[in-house]
């Protein structure tokens, strides 16, 4: 089952968002708090939102998606970028990242959105393979570019 996350969810999105960044070989990156999360998907004015998979059987939620709406100038309408999506290891196979990418399709098709994108480590061939599947296209010409840190408030101050 999938449905949007209500506030009391905030802790376990939180672990789910540990147990990605474990995943992800960066356990130590994640700063987030409950309450930047609680403020960030249920403030005033949220701008992201997330989803999550609850195992129906167990009652619990196994996994997650964070998203918020992006915009094309190129198709002239907004989009959905998908920032994370994880379904603990033990949940895998059991149809809950294709029921959350499946969602979030939903949503942008029925808004009048041109697209669902999001980024995928190089090193991830699981997922690439899982993605590919659903139909979905890497997009091998482009390139993330950051800027945080330092350089971030080098450039936002100076």
């Amino acid at each position: 089952m999938i449905r949007a996350a209500v506030p009391d969810d905030v802790p376990v999105v939180l672990a789910l968002v540990r147990e990605l960044a474990t995943y992800e070989r960066e356990p130590d990156a994640v700063v987030a708090t409950e309450e930047s999360l609680r403020t960030a998907l249920f403030g005033p004015s949220p701008r992201v939102h997330c989803l999550v998979a609850v195992d129906e059987g167990a009652g619990e939620v196994v996994g997650f998606a964070v998203y918020f709406v992006n915009f094309s100038t190129w198709l002239g309408t907004h989009g959905i970028y998908l920032e994370d999506l994880f379904v603990r290891p033990a949940a895998r196979g059991g149809g809950h990242g294709r029921a959350l990418l499946t969602e979030l399709a939903r949503i942008a098709v029925d808004r009048g959105y041109g697209r669902v994108e999001w980024a995928v480590l190089d090193w991830n061939t699981p997922a690439q393979g899982f993605y590919e599947t659903l139909g979905a296209k890497p997009m091998d010409e482009w390139t993330v570019w950051r800027l945080a840190g330092d350089a971030l408030q080098t450039l936002g101050t100076g």
